[in-house]
């Protein structure tokens, strides 16, 4: 995936869950515990605590392209309760998921991709990201929004390379999905305003 455009690939894990702050709706509330983001000119990944809010929204507002998985609804609804930009409008964004219900009309896992298209598995989620942080083990959170982005990343790279995603359907068959993306096309379509 060389390319002279930065593209930053983007997870970021919560303080607080949907049930301490009175639903999903609320995302605004969970308080940002950590992000990471790997850039691709830097080549590397760096973490972002809740101190480093403003930083952290700089980076994605300058981005040429910013992929995530359902980043768009949900970290950037996050990141609202540290500034007043509309993140979803102002940054150029590529969200694997919303792509994924666009093409097929319903929601896939990352774990669900990841295993089928990499061969790779989650080591936790989101609930067991929680605790750890209740517990005061923010490096293991840290280390697990890394690994979210590296799949991230590289389930993005198989499609571009590819064409094409592979996942187990509910009831475990394999199935595949068709992709047209190239980067380039993305980059120029991702212009702002897809909140």
């Amino acid at each position: 995936m060389a390319s002279s455009k930065r593209i930053i690939f983007f997870d970021l894990e919560t303080q607080k869950g949907a049930e301490q702050v009175g639903g999903w709706e609320n995302a605004h509330l969970m308080e940002l515990a950590v992000a990471v983001l790997y850039d691709s000119i830097e080549r590397k990944y760096t973490s972002y605590w809740e101190k480093d809010a403003q930083e952290l929204i700089n980076i994605l507002l300058a981005a040429d392209l910013v992929v995530g998985f359902n980043h768009i609804k949900f970290d950037y609804s996050v990141l609202s309760g540290y500034t007043s930009i509309d993140l979803a409008r102002e940054t150029n964004s590529f969200d694997i998921l919303a792509d994924i219900k666009d093409r097929l009309n319903f929601r896939i896992g990352l774990n669900r991709i990841a295993q089928a298209t990499l061969g790779k598995v989650k080591t936790a989620d989101g609930l067991t990201s929680l605790l750890w942080w209740a517990d005061g083990k923010h490096e293991k959170v840290a280390d697990y929004c890394q690994m979210d982005v590296e799949i991230t990343k590289e389930v993005f790279e198989y499609g571009l390379q590819n064409k094409k995603l592979l996942y187990k359907t509910k009831n475990g068959d394999s199935a595949q999905l068709s992709l047209d993306w190239d980067l380039d096309k993305i980059i120029s379509e991702a212009g702002k305003d897809q909140g």
